[in-house]
């Protein structure tokens, strides 16, 4: 499955309509949608009227959010871990499930807030503790713990972003005025998970290359005692997502 196919798939099971009716959202605006990927949420910030500047580094999925031929969007290659020139100030930035990639996420903030009006808008949604299941096998949770902190120390990934947007927008210079945490049907759920679901975190094992690595001969028992965990009634996700929204100063 191409990940843009899947990226499309799990639309369904995102909390997006209720993200975005947090916004402070006028028709007209302009909103940067930083990590567009292939355009989802920045369709839906089209249809409720804004302008939207999206910027993603995956060609691939630019090129899906391309095709959408929205009107009021345009789609832009750029890594977000550089200085953006957008030419124009924007009334919002929007970014999703980008932010624990993102090694000096303060400065990034920073640097996005630069991008705004005044009391524009910043709203940040990133998972907290993905592998945050239960229940797993002792050794399941240890390994995947162990996981996370590597990855957190090698600067790829912080698998507890979501607790730490607060503090980081804050360091930014922005101020917070609500922060949300909703449910999510393939990240944040209790009770087994739906079919499509179940098949979705199979194929997000698969593609996790350096988890296989790292577990080694232990990685079949780690997929499997995890998966096993999703479809079980009394599974409970200690995992959230958790949206940020603040304004700037």
């Amino acid at each position: 499955m191409r990940l843009a196919d899947e990226y499309r798939r799990q639309l369904a099971w995102r909390p997006w309509a209720a993200l975005l009716d947090a916004l402070p959202l006028a028709p007209g605006q302009l909103v940067l949608d930083l990590g567009c990927a292939a355009g989802d949420v920045a369709a839906m910030l089209v249809a409720r009227g804004a302008r939207v500047i999206g910027v993603d580094l995956n060609a691939e999925l630019l090129d899906e959010a391309r095709a959408r031929e929205l009107a009021s969007a345009d789609f832009r290659l750029a890594d977000l871990r550089q200085p953006l020139e957008l030419g124009a100030p924007a009334d919002g930035v929007w970014s999703s499930f980008t932010a624990a990639y993102l090694p000096d996420l303060t400065a990034a903030l920073r640097a996005w807030a630069g991008l705004l009006r005044p009391r524009g808008f910043v709203a940040v949604t990133e998972v907290d503790d993905l592998f945050a299941h239960e229940p797993l096998a002792p050794r399941t949770r240890e390994l995947l713990q162990a996981y996370a902190a590597a990855a957190a120390r090698a600067g790829r990934y912080d698998f507890q972003m979501g607790r730490k947007l607060a503090e980081h927008l804050t360091r930014a210079g922005l101020r917070v005025t609500r922060t949300l945490t909703p449910a999510d049907r393939e990240l944040a759920f209790d009770g087994p998970a739906l079919p499509e679901v179940a098949v979705a975190w199979a194929q997000r094992f698969e593609r996790m290359k350096l988890l296989h690595e790292f577990c080694g001969a232990e990685y079949p028992a780690v997929r499997d005692d995890f998966l096993t965990c999703l479809g079980r009634a009394d599974h409970h996700a200690r995992a959230r997502v958790v949206c940020c929204v603040a304004v700037a100063a």
